[in-house]
């Protein structure tokens, strides 16, 4: 089964892709959408969606999983993410798969233990997890995989 993680934002979207088979758990493939952020906000959404779109049809995978929003100081900021969010929950849905949803701690507890870990040990437990990840991928595409791993083992039987 493969399994697309997503790490929503409107500067920058993490997406990785991984196998499960059985109890393994394989890396495929990872990056980061950067929508251009001198668009209007709309044209930017949709630089998502068609990103989106492109690597659920390149990659063809089984199910995906998003991570939630946490509320921020600046309420701005907060309803883009959303905005985004939404863009990257809508558009596996679209393309026929189902959604799982993970919150933050949820996501950090099932890959070290810990609901509150430091982003450099979800990055250690990730590279332990998935040996093939290659050296230098963006915060965000490792953040992904993070996702995709805690929906293999929590969202998917």
């Amino acid at each position: 089964m493969r399994i697309l993680g997503l790490d929503p934002g409107l500067r920058h979207t993490g997406w990785g892709l991984i196998e499960k088979q059985g109890p393994k758990l394989s890396f495929i493939a990872a990056g980061v959408i950067n929508p251009d952020d001198t668009l209007p906000l709309a044209s930017r959404l949709m630089e998502l969606h068609n990103a989106l779109k492109q690597i659920v049809q390149d990659w063809q995978p089984d199910t995906a999983a998003v991570e939630e929003t946490f509320v921020n100081k600046n309420p701005s900021s907060t309803l883009k993410l959303g905005q985004a969010r939404g863009v990257v929950l809508m558009t596996p849905a679209l393309m026929g798969l189902t959604v799982g949803e993970y919150t933050p701690n949820q996501i950090k507890k099932t890959i070290t233990g810990v609901g509150h870990a430091e982003k450099t040990q979800v990055d250690m437990m990730v590279r332990t997890l998935l040996k093939t990840v290659p050296q230098g991928i963006p915060p965000d595409a490792s953040d992904a995989l993070a996702i995709a791993i805690t929906h293999a083992f929590i969202g998917v039987r």
